[in-house]
């Protein structure tokens, strides 16, 4: 498609921030539009999907996601990566064959484990442990956990279980009904789309990337991700701003008024999760805004350069710094780092971050 008029990087970098942070609604709404969200269960001071939500939602609260998410049409499940996304998005992608098939005596296990499930109804992996008594198993980051919550874990993402909702934080299942193979072309199709309207506008390569990680969503359909690309290419808007070919959802443009209803965006300030998609794709970070964010949780202490879990500080439609948040004695502390070196000397700035601040006590419970 052509090039939309006055498109430049700055429009696209307006564009890529209001179609996200879209006017707070409701909780299924709000999962609905963005599609899919990301979960972390580092709480640092919420964890990555409860930060991600609370700017979407009208009066979230931390732990709203949990404790709703049996009444909603939703479900934890992996994607492009673990997270929580529609029902019928979840569908495309099941039945799931996994890359790694079991072996006779694993999917005998499995078997037995899944018609104690059908037969219980919703399942505490603990009660699982009492049936079973497999003792324990090494786990992919080294330590250890039960084998029959391991297994729980094989099955969950093969399909054959789902979880229920969670019981003080611990996941609960009960068993899936199979589901009829959907065409591969069609829904692969439509996972891409996914994809596009929440992490648009995208630079050709994250679109690429983003494509092949659908391999772990639906690995029955790795040999078609390619393909998959090659149609999206040809069917999504796009346009090449500054030497980079950019993609987006067919019938947007990102040059329209609609996107910014003033020439400057709103005097706003909000700290995003390291998995908003505002600041998800790290290359398109580095586009709009010209520094380097990086997630350093599992950075050795000495090696961070910004914090523990540092969440991007947006103030209109500039990301300038970042904040590390945590709690103590019943009240929020925030430490600040800013590009310049400093925080800006606006009044305006001051009073948006105060705001921002008072929103996350209220979404913490804190008074």
């Amino acid at each position: 498609m052509g090039k939309p008029q006055s498109l430049t990087l700055a429009a696209l970098r307006r564009y890529a921030v209001a179609r996200t942070l879209f006017a707070p609604t409701t909780l299924a709404r709000a999962i609905d539009k963005l599609g899919f969200v990301q979960a972390d269960p580092i709480r640092a001071p919420a964890r990555a999907q409860d930060l991600t939500l609370r700017h979407r939602v009208r009066g979230y609260r931390a732990g709203d996601l949990e404790r709703l998410y049996p009444k909603l049409s939703i479900e934890e499940d992996f994607f492009i990566n673990y997270g929580f996304l529609p029902r019928d998005t979840q569908a495309l992608m099941h039945p799931r064959v996994a890359r790694k098939r079991w072996s006779k005596s694993r999917e005998d296990k499995a078997n037995a484990l899944l018609a104690f499930v059908r037969a219980r109804g919703v399942t505490h992996p603990r009660d699982v442990d009492t049936h079973f008594k497999q003792g324990k198993v090494r786990n992919w980051f080294g330590g250890s956990t039960n084998a029959s919550t391991q297994l729980l874990d094989e099955m969950h993402y093969r399909g054959l279980v789902r979880i229920s909702g969670r019981q003080g934080g611990t996941r609960l299942y009960t068993a899936r009904e199979t589901t009829q193979p959907a065409n591969p072309q069609k829904a692969l199709d439509a996972l891409v789309d996914v994809i596009v309207c929440k992490y648009a506008p995208l630079p050709e390569r994250s679109l690429s990337e983003l494509v092949s990680k659908l391999r772990g969503g639906a690995p029955q359909w790795a040999l078609e991700c390619r393909p998959a690309l090659h149609r999206a290419r040809a069917r999504l808007s796009s346009a090449d701003v500054d030497g980079i070919r950019w993609y987006w959802p067919i019938g947007e443009n990102p040059a329209a008024r609609k996107w910014v209803a003033n020439d400057d965006a709103p005097d706003c300030v909000r700290l995003l999760a390291p998995f908003d998609p505002v600041v998800w794709d790290r290359r398109r970070f580095e586009f709009f805004w010209n520094w380097s964010y990086r997630f350093e949780a599992y950075t050795p202490a000495a090696k961070r350069l910004r914090g523990y879990y540092a969440l991007p500080l947006l103030w209109r439609d500039e990301i300038i710094g970042w904040g590390n948040l945590s709690v103590a004695g019943g009240d929020l502390n925030a430490n600040f780092g800013y590009v310049s070196g400093s925080a800006p000397r606006d009044r305006d700035f001051k009073r948006a971050l105060d705001e921002e601040l008072r929103s996350i006590r209220f979404f913490l419970g804190l008074t």
